[in-house]
């Protein structure tokens, strides 16, 4: 049921909904700001598929013509690759203001997250969360879907934090706002390109099945707030952690050299790691993205036939 007078449901995702049927949702940064064209339509396509092939349907997230669409149209992410970074990253803050002038806007993990709440959709995949950028203590760059990871009803399929971040202390963060990192079959967090990192999850779920039954569980008990799932890399596109956090040391001196900051760090970083890495870093990111999607589709199918799950059918959830 479409609550909001700002939102446009897709017919697809609509019908989904209010059968019960599961839905994933995914953002749009990373089509227009996270990959060149044309790679970036043709993923956008294919993490699509992957999620119809996997028994769900697929819920891709941006703002429109001013509206918050809930699923896309082809030819709509075809536009956004192709315009690129020169549609606007909208986070939190800058929601109202795309849709007041009626433009077109790319969502970050947490403007995603906001919009799927409102149509009523429980989880999401993406490549990476933002998080605490290196250096924090002086910057106070902490990205916003921390704070909406703590406060908004969406559980989050990722590869961890991008590997460009302070892991540590966007670990302490989440713990501090009681957001549980759940690693999928395995004990250490994931960090993007990598299998793994010298940091631990809170809890190791090795199925679907019980990631489905914590996440009812957790909202079925009124704990507002998102979850982060964390689900590594395929071992086979891992690239290695010392290859890659050289380009990340490489590609964050140049940021600094050429002051680079705020909301275009990251798209600066992702970008010049897979330049330096010859494209492999683009290849691995492909491959982590899909690989989500698989998963966020196996959890968002138990979901829908675990006992308690009524309770959020059909119904915007809470934010």
């Amino acid at each position: 049921m479409n609550m909001n007078p700002y939102l446009d449901i897709h017919p697809e995702v609509a019908q989904a909904l209010a059968a019960g049927n599961p839905v994933v949702a995914l953002e749009s940064t990373i089509i227009s700001h996270g990959m060149p064209y044309p790679q970036n339509v043709s993923t956008a396509l294919r993490v699509e598929q992957e999620i119809r092939d996997h028994g769900a349907v697929p819920a891709t997230i941006a703002v429109v013509g001013g509206r918050l669409k809930a699923g896309l149209h082809p030819d709509q992410i075809e536009e956004l690759g192709r315009q690129g970074a020169a549609v606007a990253k909208v986070s939190r803050r800058d929601l109202p203001f795309i849709v007041r002038s009626g433009g077109i806007g790319a969502t970050t993990v947490a403007s995603t997250m906001i919009i799927a709440a409102m149509a009523g959709i429980r989880v999401f995949a993406t490549g990476g969360i933002g998080g605490v950028h290196r250096g924090a203590q002086q910057s106070f760059d902490v990205s916003a879907d921390l704070q909406e990871l703590a406060r908004t009803s969406v559980a989050v399929v990722c590869a961890g934090a991008k590997s460009i971040l302070d892991l540590p202390l966007t670990l302490e963060y989440l713990e501090t706002h009681g957001v549980p990192v759940i690693g999928y079959q395995t004990d250490r967090l994931p960090a993007f390109y990598t299998v793994d990192s010298d940091c631990m999850v809170d809890y190791r779920l090795d199925s679907a099945q019980d990631i489905a039954q914590a996440l009812i569980a957790k909202w079925t008990m009124d704990l507002h707030g998102g979850a982060v799932v964390a689900n590594p890399v395929p071992q086979d596109f891992s690239m290695p952690r010392a290859r890659i956090d050289c380009a990340i040391e490489q590609a964050l001196q140049e940021a600094a050299s050429q002051h680079i900051s705020g909301k275009q760090v990251t798209p600066f970083l992702l970008g010049r790691v897979s330049e330096l890495t010859g494209g492999d870093s683009l290849a691995t990111n492909i491959e982590l993205v899909l690989n989500n999607a698989r998963l966020a589709s196996e959890i968002a199918v138990q979901m829908a036939h675990q006992d308690g799950y009524d309770r959020f059918k059909a119904t915007p959830a809470d934010r």
